[in-house]
């Protein structure tokens, strides 16, 4: 693999790895505070790639498309928690995996009847066309590099809210203690609904970034949420920094994995047993480096301070 290749190849690992900070930071949020396991993240991910797509069309305007999304992911959120989810914060995990994933074969299925089962394809907006030259001959999508900047000013900002406003400090108090909280007169039903409309918000927000790059089709939240769930795993439940870097190591592990392992298995393996393997193996990386650092920090790289 050549330098330039090897780059270009990082650089996408980056991006994977802030739209799986987009994603998981919001469920990082929902399981920390809430310790609710909501499946049917991947598909507010999924929702807001629809609604940005199907309202940029409308306006004709990507960046109508995308303001517009955020406060329609973020309503679709309220309704799923009101409708849904708020009833099950005081059944066992299981119940909740089984709510959540009914929920997932709805909405997929609804998705279908609406949009039809047919990609949509989301063009690039006119002011992010083209690319800039990183390297003599290399040029790389002035959309990806917006894509990198929008996720690390989201993940800037979002620390910011958890860890120097009122809000966040109510948070990360009903995450450590919510009937403490609850009995200083916080209402911490509505501190709960507030936290799950924000990460399906943050959710809808990755979805409607994604839509340039992958096709906004049925079901492309379902890798996203597995991936999400390794990050927050890997980086603390419940913890942003740690789901921010977690989100870009598992984006690098992820990519070039995929890309290096079957040269590398080249220089054991014929081209198609090399090609093979190396395919088979870079589709474990992520869950054998999970591994190894819970077998060192069980609680993940950052966790939470109880």
């Amino acid at each position: 693999m050549t330098t330039q290749l090897l780059l270009v190849q990082a650089l996408n690992g980056l991006q994977l790895g802030i739209l799986l900070f987009l994603v998981a930071a919001g469920l990082t949020l929902v399981f920390g505070v809430m310790d609710f396991i909501n499946l049917a993240h991947g598909v507010q991910y999924m929702l807001g790639a629809y609604l940005g797509a199907s309202l940029a069309a409308a306006t004709g305007s990507f960046w109508w498309g995308l303001v517009l999304a955020l406060p329609a992911a973020l309503l679709a959120g309220l309704l799923l928690e009101v409708l849904v989810f708020r009833h099950l914060y005081a059944r066992d995990h299981l119940a909740q995996v089984l709510a959540t994933f009914g929920v997932i074969l709805f909405l997929n299925e609804g998705v279908k009847l609406v949009w039809g089962a047919a990609p949509l394809q989301v063009p690039i907006p006119a002011l992010l066309q083209g690319g800039v030259e990183i390297m003599p001959g290399l040029q790389y999508p002035i959309y990806r590099i917006a894509v990198l900047v929008a996720g690390v000013a989201t993940a800037c900002g979002l620390w910011w809210l958890v860890e120097r406003t009122r809000a966040g400090m109510l948070v990360r108090a009903g995450a450590s203690n919510a009937p403490m909280v609850s009995a200083l007169g916080v209402d911490i039903g509505r501190l709960f609904t507030l936290v799950f409309a924000f990460g399906a918000m943050l959710a809808g927000f990755a979805g409607v970034l994604a839509g340039p790059i992958f096709s906004v089709e049925p079901g492309m939240g379902d890798n996203v949420l597995i991936l999400a769930f390794v990050v927050i795993v890997i980086g603390g439940i419940g913890s942003i920094r740690g789901a921010f870097i977690a989100a870009l190591l598992v984006g690098l592990i992820d990519t070039l994995g995929k890309s290096l392992m079957p040269d590398l298995m080249r220089l054991f393996l014929d081209a198609s047993a090399a090609r093979q393997t190396g395919a088979a193996l870079a589709s474990m990386l992520v869950y054998i480096a999970m591994a190894a650092i819970l077998a060192f920090r069980p609680a993940g790289l950052f966790p939470v301070r109880a």
